[in-house]
């Protein structure tokens, strides 16, 4: 079964689509929490299970709507290359690979999509759980939680120079100068409020 799945994907190059899919989604999620941390910290007066709900609040639409979309939009785009293949041999393909694949990939990218924004949400926002549940850190649990993502946001965009041939520290640095401009302008806006 596995080796039938790892078949398909590469027929299918679903691996590269999902990798996309994870950065892409993932970076939204790991933004959304940094917005949401940062509006939090900046306005010093909310508890912290109400900030864990609003996170996952968030976090779970996100997921909701990876889950969604991707799935929806992959499973047209299989559906449509199956029937152009299916026209160029002039012949029904249903009990092919290009079936299969056509049937399970977008179950896997949806998969992908809809976690990476849960997975990295919750990973920015553990400090807060433990904080929570009583753990005590020697600075503001928010302040951590923003360092996170912070650092979140620029792993994936070392991911992403690693991985097209660009040097990662740059990639990395352009997507924490995102986070920094993007924390930057949520100070600001709280601060005319």
């Amino acid at each position: 079964m596995l080796d039938e799945l790892r078949f398909l994907f590469k027929l299918t190059s679903a691996n590269d689509i999902a990798r996309r899919y994870f950065v892409t989604n993932g970076f939204d999620g790991a933004l959304t929490m940094l917005g949401l941390i940062m509006g939090f910290y900046s306005s010093n007066s909310v508890s912290i299970t109400v900030i864990i709900s609003a996170c996952l609040g968030a976090a779970i639409a996100l997921t909701v709507s990876g889950l969604v979309s991707a799935y929806i939009s992959e499973s047209a785009e299989r559906k449509k290359e199956l029937i152009e293949l299916e026209q160029a041999l002039v012949k029904n393909l249903d009990d092919s690979a290009h079936a299969r694949a056509a049937k399970l990939v977008p179950f896997f990218i949806a998969a992908v999509n809809g976690l990476a924004p849960l997975l990295l949400s919750l990973f920015i926002i553990s400090p807060l759980w433990f904080s929570f549940f009583g753990i005590v850190f020697p600075f503001n649990p928010l302040l951590l939680s923003i360092i996170i993502a912070f650092v979140t946001l620029f792993a994936l965009g070392a991911f992403i120079g690693k991985i097209s041939g660009h040097f990662w520290l740059r990639s990395g640095f352009k997507t924490l100068l995102v986070a920094i401009v993007t924390a930057g302008i949520i100070l600001s806006v709280e601060k005319l409020l």
